[in-house]
């Protein structure tokens, strides 16, 4: 919707699906990237540039660059207009500020953050336990156990269980130095609630302390640190990887797309100039048609009612006929074309001189007669695999010559029209796969099984002229035909023909 603030959110969302996921570097870079949508002033932009930052400070203090991470909390404080999102970002900095050795900063902000927190709340509590270990940190003669016991107390009540998880770790690495008995016990603590939280960082942390502290375990825990250490380094890989493969499939879709959308404008070109020049035709020929039709009128005038009935019948048998004869060779012909490519010039001429000869046939409404007799089966064959392709598959089954020794003439001419409408309809309309024609002859009947697993026949729309046509010759014959069709499951369709 070119709002760029949106985009700006979108990118921080991954930045820090990826931090959540151990792709730091990934996340520093996602989020850098955010920065250049957020140049106007408003609310929205202000906050989402503090996200931004505290983003990239919080993968740049994973990565142990502390005073990147320092600079860039900066930021996101200054941007930060959220009181209580304010306070958690300068906390964010004390620890970084520990971390880098810059404990007269650090103590003097958590102070002043101190201050400012809600009494015995469990932001309170996160910064006193913070305040407690950078004051520990700038001098070993400090007892920071009171504070340690206040921040823990406070986190029991809240039901703090992460806050619980840092002050168990506080308190095992103090009595590290000094009472190994308690450190061991904070660090089970602190294990054991990790574990509670799926915190694989944090059970880390607490497995190297229990290494360190507990001689009689040393090999078990051990163990464990090296399956869940392995088990991490995996899921970060895998996911740095996952992001990668997402972004290449991601900027591949969009060039797909701009590839479709040039296509579709070309297609719709081609469309307006089709329509144009069939629009045409259709006007010549309802032109000549008319015209003719008038001529004739006066010419006949005194048996007009019997010339009406005379065209109308003729208009139906030739309507018939072309329908049958010629438009379905000609789709036959041009689906060879589309989908062979050792398609035979000679051959291709000699099909296309039949299909004039019996146009022209037509026109004297006479019978046609095939240039050159080929055996059934071989002509049941040549009709129907023509419709194949690289994505679709025509089976056919129970074509054998000898099995139309003694089937009539004409049912075999109606067997073929049947044949070829419901391969044209299938193409025009189905978008099937896999085809498959099953003709089997048995107790004097004749039947045959059509199968697609295309689109099936939607309820809303009218049975076609050629469909309408099937039908007719099918019953002409005396034989009966059925249309199945269910949703997903393609279309279905039984002919019978009584042979006696």
């Amino acid at each position: 919707m070119n709002d760029s603030s949106d985009v700006a959110n979108c990118l921080i969302n991954m930045a820090n699906i990826q931090f959540d996921h151990g792709d730091f570097y990934g996340a520093q870079e996602m989020a850098l990237s955010a920065l250049n949508y957020l140049k106007g002033v408003n609310k929205k932009s202000n906050n989402l540039l503090s996200f931004a930052y505290n983003t990239i400070a919080n993968a740049s203090d994973e990565l142990s660059q502390f005073e990147d991470a320092i600079r860039y909390y900066a930021l996101a404080i200054q941007y930060c207009k959220e009181d209580n999102v304010k306070l958690k970002y300068k906390n964010n900095l004390s620890v970084s500020l520990r971390y880098a050795k810059r404990y007269k900063e650090a103590i003097q902000l958590s102070e002043d953050n101190l201050r400012n927190a809600p009494k015995n709340s469990k932001d309170y509590a996160r910064i006193l336990n913070n305040l407690a270990r950078v004051k520990f940190a700038a001098s070993a003669s400090y007892n920071p156990l009171g504070d340690y016991w206040i921040a823990m107390k406070i986190r029991k009540d809240k039901d703090d269980f992460w806050g619980l998880n840092s002050s168990y770790a506080s308190l095992s690495q103090y009595y590290g130095e000094m009472h190994m008995d308690s450190a061991l016990y904070y660090a089970e603590k602190q294990y054991t609630i990790a574990k509670e939280l799926k915190s694989p960082d944090d059970q880390i942390n607490a497995l190297k302390r229990l290494i360190e502290y507990n001689k009689n375990s040393q090999k078990q825990y051990f163990t464990k640190f090296l399956a869940l250490n392995d088990s991490i380094q995996q899921a970060r890989s895998a996911a740095k990887n996952q992001f990668a493969l997402i972004r290449y499939e991601v900027e591949k879709n969009k060039a797909d797309n701009l590839r479709l959308e040039k296509e579709n404008v070309e297609k719709q070109s081609r469309l307006v100039r089709q329509r144009a020049i069939t629009g045409a035709s259709i006007f010549l020929l309802l032109l000549a048609v008319g015209g003719g039709a008038l001529w004739y009128k006066r010419r006949k005038q005194r048996l007009e009612l019997e010339a009406q009935n005379r065209v109308k019948e003729t208009q139906l048998h030739l309507s018939k006929k072309v329908h049958d004869v010629v438009a379905n060779d000609i789709y036959h012909v041009m689906t060879e074309v589309e989908y062979r490519d050792d398609l035979d010039r000679e051959v291709l001429l000699d099909k296309l001189e039949i299909i004039y000869n019996q146009s022209r046939d037509i026109s004297h409404n006479v019978e046609q007669r095939p240039t050159v007799e080929v055996p059934y089966n071989e002509q049941i064959s040549t009709l129907l695999k023509p419709y194949g392709s690289n994505i679709r598959r025509i089976s056919i089954v129970g074509i054998d010559a000898e099995q139309w020794s003694d089937v009539s003439k004409r049912i075999k001419e109606e067997i073929k029209h049947v044949l070829q409408e419901f391969m044209v309809n299938m193409k025009k309309h189905s978008g099937a796969e896999r085809v498959v024609v099953r003709i089997e002859k048995s107790d004097q009947q004749l039947k045959i099984f059509y199968k697609d697993n295309g689109v099936g026949l939607p309820a809303e729309r009218p049975q076609g002229k050629g469909m309408a046509n099937t039908v007719s010759r099918i019953e002409s014959l005396g034989g009966g035909i059925i249309f199945v069709s269910e949703p997903g499951e393609g279309l279905s369709i039984t002919v019978n023909i009584p042979l006696i």
